[in-house]
C-alpha cells in the first residue's frame, strides 16, 4: 500500500514537473515569435520612414534647385507657365463649345427654311450655338438683298469669327518663346558669376565653378519645359481652329446652294 502511495505521489511530482516544463517551452516559444515579428516589424517600419523621408527630400530637391536657379529667373519662368495654362484652359472651353455639328445644322435650317421659310432658319440660328450658327445668321439676315450680299456676308462675318476662335493665341506663343530666352539668360548670368569666381580665385577649380554652372543648367531646362508644355496645347488649339474654319466654310458653301434653289423655287 505504501509502495503505491509512493508510486503515486511520485508520478504526480512527475506531471507536475512536465507541465511546468511545457508551459515554460510555450512561453518562451511565444517570446521567441514576438521577437521575430518585431524583428519583422522594424525594416517593415524603417522602409515606410525612408519612403517618408524620400518623398520629403524629393520636395526639398525641387525647392533647393530652384533656389539654386535663381528665385527671380525661376519666377519668370513660373509666372510665363501660370499665364499661359490660364489661357491655354480659356481657349479649350472656347473652342469646345464653338464645336458644333453642322451638318444636323444645315438639315434644321433647310427643313425650316423649306416649310416656313427664311424668318424660321433665322430662328433656328440664333437657337444654335456656336460661330457657324452666327455666319448662317448673318448670311440669312442678308437674304433680301440678294444672293451675292449674301456670299458677301458669310465671307466678312467668316473673317471675324477665324479671328474670334484665334485670339490669345498669340500670348501663347509669346511665352513658349520667352520662357527659353529667360533660361538662356539666366546661363549666361550662371556662367558670368562662373569666370567671376574663377577670376577672384586666380584657379580653374570644379568648386568654383559648380554653383554657376547649375544655376545655368536649372534656369534652361525650366524654360525648356514650360516651352514644351505650351508648345503642345498651341498645335492642339491650330489644329482645331483649322478644322473649325474648314467646317465654316464647306458649311457657308452649301448655305449659297440651299439659298439659290431655294430662290429658284419661291421665283
Amino acid at each position: 500500500m505504501k509502495k503505491l502511495l509512493t508510486l503515486f505521489v511520485v508520478t504526480m511530482m512527475l506531471g507536475v514537473a512536465s507541465i511546468n516544463c511545457v508551459n515554460a517551452q510555450d512561453e518562451e516559444s511565444a517570446a521567441t515569435t514576438d521577437t521575430t515579428a518585431v524583428e519583422q516589424a522594424a525594416p517593415a517600419a524603417e522602409e515606410v520612414a525612408e519612403d517618408a523621408i524620400e518623398g520629403t527630400s524629393a520636395h526639398q530637391a525641387i525647392k533647393q534647385k530652384f533656389i539654386e536657379g535663381g528665385v527671380g529667373f525661376m519666377s519668370a519662368v513660373i509666372l510665363c507657365l501660370i499665364l499661359g495654362l490660364a489661357i491655354c484652359v480659356e481657349r479649350i472651353l472656347f473652342l469646345n463649345l464653338s464645336s458644333t455639328n453642322t451638318k444636323k445644322l444645315l438639315a434644321k435650317i433647310e427643313a425650316a427654311l423649306n416649310e416656313q421659310g427664311v424668318e424660321a432658319a433665322k430662328e433656328v440660328c440664333r437657337n444654335s450655338r456656336g460661330p457657324v450658327a452666327s455666319i448662317f445668321y448673318q448670311g440669312l439676315d442678308r437674304y433680301d438683298a440678294g444672293l451675292d450680299m449674301v456670299e458677301k456676308a458669310v465671307i466678312s462675318y467668316g473673317g471675324v469669327q477665324t479671328g474670334l476662335l484665334e485670339k490669345n493665341l498669340s500670348w501663347i506663343a509669346l511665352f513658349i518663346a520667352l520662357a527659353p530666352m529667360l533660361g538662356f539668360l539666366g546661363t549666361v548670368i550662371g556662367m558670368v558669376q562662373a569666370f567671376d569666381s574663377i577670376k577672384v580665385a586666380g584657379d580653374i577649380s570644379p568648386a568654383l565653378v559648380a554653383g554657376g554652372i547649375s544655376v545655368a543648367l536649372i534656369t534652361t531646362m525650366a524654360g525648356l519645359i514650360v516651352a514644351m508644355i505650351l508648345q503642345v496645347f498651341y498645335n492642339y488649339f491650330v489644329s482645331k481652329i483649322d478644322s473649325i474654319v474648314n467646317d465654316m466654310e464647306d458649311a457657308s458653301i452649301t448655305l449659297t446652294d440651299m439659298l439659290y434653289k431655294y430662290n429658284l423655287k419661291n421665283k
